[in-house]
């Protein structure tokens, strides 16, 4: 019986080595090491300030787009005071308040967030769809999210009823009025039942959710925080709405956890607006 080799070659396991194909003999040195190859960077999920940072690089991305808009319609109208090339904050505040210029500028926003979130995203390598959770779900988390959004929102419309405050926004009706007017209530309804919903629905439900639930937040604490950005996202609102639009961003983050889905959730959020614009239509006769 032949015995091992040790690590000092002998001429016979010298000549057995130059005979492997397998593993090459250099005399006088050790095996040459394999060639070394590289190593990619895991997929890694933004965490809380990884998000948060992002987050504000994405938010910044969306009110730039909205408001280059109102800046390009600002620029092509004629000027009616001063002149041309005078500056009319008067002027810049109507048309920043027309129905025509707000659906449009929140129709530039989705852009810019996409752009935003593609960046943010690329850096984690996890696909663009599996990162936001662009997946459907079964058709009984549907049912379940669409009756609760009904019963939430019927709940504050009897408290505002009771309480005697406005059912829908006074400054909305008058939004509605100019869009009327200029012949755009159809872009108006695109942007506010779809642009919308798939904007803030991406960037809040989607993205922030996402980080925040995997770091120190967890799910609660995720739901909680992106539904006070959310609700921060709509100053043009007093208290009381205030209220109703936490409480209606907590019971979609509960949706996005419980069906993984973010289409879910940007289906409800446009079924939800679009009852609030019918409910202005019909206030503004």
């Amino acid at each position: 019986m032949r015995a091992p080799c040790c690590s000092a070659r002998c001429p016979e396991s010298l000549s057995m080595d130059s005979a492997s194909p397998e593993i090459p003999a250099i005399p006088g040195s050790e095996i040459s090491p394999p060639p070394l190859t590289a190593v990619e960077r895991p997929p890694r999920v933004w965490k809380f300030w990884g998000t948060a940072l992002w987050g504000f690089v994405v938010f910044a991305a969306m009110v730039i787009g909205q408001i280059g808009i109102v800046i390009l319609l600002f620029l092509a109208a004629p000027k009616v005071v001063g002149g041309p090339g005078k500056f009319d904050l008067d002027q810049l505040t109507e048309i920043a308040s027309n129905g025509l210029a707000i659906s449009l500028s929140v129709m530039a926003g989705l852009p810019a967030v996409l752009l935003a979130l593609w960046l943010a995203i690329r850096w984690t390598r996890i696909p663009f769809a599996d990162y936001l959770a662009l997946r459907w779900t079964s058709w009984g988390n549907a049912v379940i999210g669409a009756v609760g959004l009904v019963v939430l929102v019927e709940g504050w419309d009897l408290l505002s009823r009771a309480i005697g405050h406005e059912v829908t926004p006074g400054f909305m009706i008058e939004v509605m009025k100019s869009a009327r007017e200029a012949g755009a209530l159809w872009l108006m309804a695109l942007a506010f039942c779809v642009a919308a919903p798939i904007t803030e629905e991406l960037f809040a439900r989607g993205f922030l959710y996402r980080g925040w639930s995997e770091s120190f937040l967890h799910v609660p604490g995720a739901i909680v925080l992106s539904s006070l950005v959310w609700t921060g996202m709509h100053l043009q609102y007093d208290q009381f709405f205030f209220g109703e639009v936490f409480c209606i961003g907590l019971w979609f983050g509960y949706i996005r956890y419980r069906s993984n889905s973010i289409w879910l959730t940007i289906v409800l959020h446009g079924l939800n607006n679009l009852g609030a614009l019918a409910q202005t239509m019909y206030l503004a006769g």
